[in-house]
């Protein structure tokens, strides 16, 4: 699927020194970051809800143990 990316003149030139720097395409650069980032956030969401699920669980205990 094909997308339009709209970058500001200074992230265009980040990517742009990035890529070549990496001996990289932008697109492939830029791909990237997206799947970084989409992983990332996923792993924190996950990690959130299983804190949101088990930590009233121990409440009591973690209480006790900070005393």
């Amino acid at each position: 699927m094909a997308m339009t990316l709209r970058l500001t003149d200074t992230e265009l030139t980040a990517l742009r020194r990035r890529a070549e720097y990496e001996s990289r395409s932008m697109q492939d650069v830029a791909r990237q970051a997206v799947r970084e980032y989409i992983e990332g956030h996923s792993r924190a969401e996950v990690l959130d809800q299983v804190l949101d699920e088990e930590l009233p669980r121990y409440a009591e205990a973690l209480e006790r143990l900070g005393q």
